[in-house]
């Protein structure tokens, strides 16, 4: 259960973390999604980016996380808007514009490919990335063969929310980390768990719970789901040597942070990385 957590070292520092810590998106809310530039970003302070996968028209997997251009692309156009990435080709997703609905200093960042990504990891055996599947379009073939060639079995999380797809893929690459997320309310979140739970939880290596903050972080019930759900999660897993991760949902108080590890939790997603590591530095003090 603790290779990933000791494998990811915070750059610059005296100690490694020693705790794993992931970047929703690529980078959370602070830079653009699934850029390089984010990916290095997070990289070089220690955190492990998120790349969500999609597969442009002529069948190259780029990291893009929605289903249209709406909200991330800048240069887009009326016509544009409603498409995807799976209606262009891949020269045609390389124009768009996709950091400056960050903020201008982030003007010019393009979409990257699945290859690039992995360019970007060589040489770098303390890289990790999560690989979040968006689409069935992903060829799990040609995923696979990009995987195995760039000799990063064990430097990439497999990541999904269908169970299946982690069955399909643990056989495929029997030495990847996996993990499944689960959102929704509680009462969803124990539907999803009787299922996984009766498939043995085959395959998985990290289950990751959406939380979404109510409250004061010091109130007896701060968070949906409630503490007594997240500390059987805690329990099930634990005694399964599976990693429990949670999201708290666009949540930047560090507060909320050393509440969640007070309730054991062993891994965190996060839409404010830096807000992250600095809450677990204070907290291991």
């Amino acid at each position: 259960m603790a290779l990933l957590l000791l494998l990811t070292p915070l750059a610059n520092a005296d100690e490694p973390l020693g705790f794993h810590i992931q970047a929703h998106r690529g980078a959370g809310i602070g830079k653009p999604e699934n850029t390089l530039e984010s990916f290095e970003a997070m990289w070089k302070i220690g955190v492990t980016p998120e790349a969500d996968l999609r597969t442009t028209k002529d069948g190259v997997i780029v990291c893009f996380h929605d289903a249209d251009f709406r909200r991330v692309v800048g240069n887009t156009t009326d016509g544009l808007k409603s498409k995807g990435v799976e209606d262009l080709t891949l020269e045609e997703v390389k124009q768009l514009e996709v950091g400056s609905f960050r903020g201008e200093e982030f003007a010019g960042q393009r979409v990257p490919t699945l290859g690039e990504l992995f360019e970007a990891m060589e040489s770098h055996p303390d890289r990790l990335v999560y690989l979040d599947i968006k689409t069935e379009k992903v060829d799990l073939d040609q995923l696979q063969k990009q995987v195995l060639e760039a000799g990063l079995e064990k430097h990439i999380i497999f990541t999904t929310k269908h169970h299946d797809l982690i069955r399909q893929w643990k056989r495929r690459v029997p030495e990847s980390l996996t993990l499944i997320w689960n959102g929704g309310t509680e009462a969803d979140l124990q539907q999803r768990l009787a299922t996984i739970r009766a498939a043995d939880f085959e395959g998985i290596t990290h289950l990751q719970i959406h939380v979404r903050v109510i409250g004061d972080p010091t109130d007896p019930e701060p968070f949906v789901p409630s503490i007594a759900f997240l500390k059987q999660v805690r329990d099930e897993l634990k005694e399964r040597g599976i990693v429990f991760q949670v999201l708290p949902w666009e949540n930047a108080d560090p507060k909320v942070y050393r509440r969640l590890l007070d309730l054991g939790v062993e891994s965190f997603a996060t839409d404010y990385p830096e807000v992250t590591v600095e809450a677990l530095r204070g907290f291991e003090k």
